[in-house]
């Protein structure tokens, strides 16, 4: 693998894709990361990203690893089972009450301390848009917008934020790297969870007439969702072969399902995170 530069300044952001399951990957990265004591001024999570980003900034090495994997293979707190019994593919209640308050305590303290930028990205139903939130010091709205930001469409409940119906950030703001530029951040690392040439099928997503009914903002923007990854995707491969960019993504077609259960899959992606952000040197 060949090792890439970066130089950490002012203005260098990490932005981290969601992708349910393939998320183990970031977790990989992260670690390493936090193995050799590398920080960012500014970092935004969608989705799984912002679940696993909300670990590197409270400096918890590990933690959304054992949340991911270790926990996935006692528990199964993702399947149909959990749709058919409490209409959510992901068990809510365990992932953002029980892991984080009792089984593996998230440290507030240590966000709330943090120098760095940490944003989270969630859809807003009403006007299908991208919602930034920024939020370190109060631990129940905090887990409001990671809960929002990881609802996917269809197979979740709609959450809220400050009262406003969210869902998952990946429908608006895939991969959230203009956001970062807007904000003066234009020394980026990007976290992929898929291997380079993929993109989405270009055929729109289908909406079925009894989702959303009272959103079709929201509605168009699921169907438009394809099409505005893909050109995420070719803007970053742009920006990464004019040399302005770094990516860290898998270096192998990924045969992890975005819903995956199988935990020595998950492992192995999450060893393939860890050594693909050893190839890349900070300075």
């Amino acid at each position: 693998m060949d090792k890439q530069r970066v130089k950490l300044t002012a203005r260098s952001g990490l932005i981290l894709e969601g992708g349910g399951m393939r998320g183990v990957f970031t977790c990989g990265v992260l670690d390493n990361l936090m193995d050799r004591g590398i920080r960012f001024p500014y970092t935004i999570g969608v989705s799984a990203g912002a679940c696993n980003g909300l670990s590197y900034m409270s400096g918890q090495r590990g933690r959304a690893k054992f949340s991911n994997i270790d926990l996935l293979e006692k528990y199964r707190y993702i399947g149909f089972k959990q749709l058919l019994t409490k209409r959510n593919i992901m068990d809510f209640d365990l992932l953002f009450h029980t892991f984080p308050e009792q089984i593996i305590p998230y440290d507030y303290e240590a966000l709330a301390a943090s120098k760095e930028r940490y944003e989270m990205v969630t859809t807003s139903c009403r006007t299908g848009e991208a919602c930034y939130y920024e939020e370190k010091h109060n631990p129940t709205r905090i887990i409001d917008i990671v809960k929002a930001s990881s609802s996917l469409p269809f197979v979740c409940p709609i959450a809220y934020v400050d009262g406003e119906p969210m869902l998952d950030g990946g429908i608006a703001d895939s991969i959230p790297l203009q956001r970062a530029r807007e904000l003066g951040f234009d020394n980026n690392v990007v976290v992929l969870t898929r291997n380079k040439g993929y993109r989405k099928p270009q055929k729109p997503t289908k909406v079925l007439p009894f989702f959303y009914d009272n959103y079709p903002a929201l509605c168009q923007t699921i169907r438009n969702r394809n099409s505005v990854y893909n050109q995420q995707i070719s803007l970053i491969e742009r920006l990464e072969d004019e040399g302005s960019l770094t990516v860290i993504r898998p270096q192998k077609p990924i045969v992890v399902d975005r819903m995956e259960r199988d935990t020595r899959k998950l492992l192995a992606l999450y060893d393939e995170g860890y050594a693909c952000a050893d190839a890349v040197i900070f300075e």
